[in-house]
């Protein structure tokens, strides 16, 4: 066993009374057998750039379709109500019969807008009163909408449509596959580093080789550490591979910092290896660490914005996704990629990340058991 024959160098070290404390030469021979072991598997590091690759393509295939079946009108709050602004003066009165329209609150002006720009609405009507409005000049949906609105308005004649304010808000569409890249790449990480480490530990648990590493001088910590290190050695190498692959095909933007999205993934890759050694500290079946696994998993992908926004969902639903560490990875990743920010405006994700990976790394180093 490599770990075992890594470990045999570092045995006479720990004869100084000092085997308990942390030893980071113990930690390098774990982190190097640990990538030998992984990169000898060459079919499951192709499956692990290839899928979500394969995965983007078939998405950007089904979605990519230019035709909406609805119009998107966004309603920006202001300083009353949604039911005063529906009043028979008002010219969303008129907008409200139509069924192909769909209505969808908004609370920040610039991100309203930015969604106008991208294409994401095709219109934004500024609450209470709706005579203030913005709409892409670029977006055909966006020129029906505003018809639809002027005439809801020469109809209402309260105000006359000629005293609409109108604003523009250009820019080019986003697509779906553009949209989608962040969480794909995100998803990507996630299912790499909770297998990668949460599988792989229970096995190592069934097969008697923690049984063995017990008797080294290696501690819990150094040999999670040791995990930790590897893992995330993989994950940042395939997330590369996957963007380079994706910007090949798809050909998505990139507005912001690279440095800022490294951190972010990296950030995003201790959280999740982190999870996945909570569940890997006391399993000793694989086939109880793959349920487990696929029941933190799937909710992180339906409620985390991997595929199709919350905006719409029930409030539960958006309740349960403040809940997901996903979430502020995709939240972040797509704030970075599409909106162009910086460090400082993805800090509160990457904070958040990094605490959770502390905290649970720190739990599972406590309940880590060798048998």
């Amino acid at each position: 066993m490599r770990m075992l024959k890594a470990l045999a160098v570092t045995r006479v070290q720990s004869a100084d009374g000092f085997g308990d404390s942390l030893s980071w030469q113990r930690v390098r021979a774990i982190f190097m057998a640990r990538n030998r072991e992984f990169y000898r598997d060459t079919a499951g590091l192709i499956w692990n750039i290839l899928m979500p690759v394969l995965m983007i393509v078939a998405f950007a295939f089904i979605f990519g379709s230019s035709g909406k079946p609805l119009l998107k009108v966004g309603l920006l709050a202001g300083g009353a109500s949604t039911a005063t602004t529906t009043a028979a003066s008002s010219p969303l009165d008129g907008l409200s019969e139509i069924a192909a329209l769909q209505l969808i609150p908004i609370d920040n002006r610039d991100v309203g807008i930015a969604k106008v720009a991208r294409h994401q609405l095709d219109l934004l009507l500024e609450l209470p009163d709706a005579t203030r409005y913005w709409v892409n000049p670029e977006s055909a949906n966006g020129e029906i909408a505003e018809r639809l609105l002027l005439g809801s308005a020469a109809r209402a004649q309260q105000p006359p449509a000629a005293s609409l304010e109108r604003h523009t808000a250009p820019g080019e569409a986003l697509s779906y596959a553009d949209w989608a890249v962040p969480g794909v790449l995100a998803m990507n990480l996630m299912f790499s580093s909770l297998w990668g480490v949460g599988w792989v530990v229970v096995r190592y648990r069934k097969n008697g080789v923690l049984r063995r590493l017990k008797a080294t001088p290696l501690t819990a910590f150094e040999f999670l550490a040791a995990q930790i290190l590897s893992r995330l050695l993989v994950v940042m190498a395939s997330s590369l591979a996957v963007y380079a692959g994706a910007a090949v095909l798809l050909d998505f933007p990139m507005r912001g910092s690279y440095l800022a999205l490294a951190l972010l993934y990296i950030a995003g890759g201790l959280c999740m290896i982190s999870v996945g050694l909570i569940i890997a500290s006391r399993l000793r079946t694989e086939e109880l660490a793959d349920g487990l696994l696929n029941v933190l998993s799937w909710p992180m992908l339906l409620l985390s914005g991997v595929w199709f926004s919350m905006e719409g969902t029930s409030s539960a639903a958006q309740a349960l996704a403040h809940l997901m560490p996903l979430r502020y990875l995709v939240q972040g990743a797509r704030a970075v990629m599409i909106d162009g920010a910086g460090l400082l405006e993805i800090l509160p994700q990457v904070a958040l990340l990094l605490a959770i990976a502390v905290a649970l790394t720190a739990v599972a180093a406590r309940l880590f058991r060798w048998e």
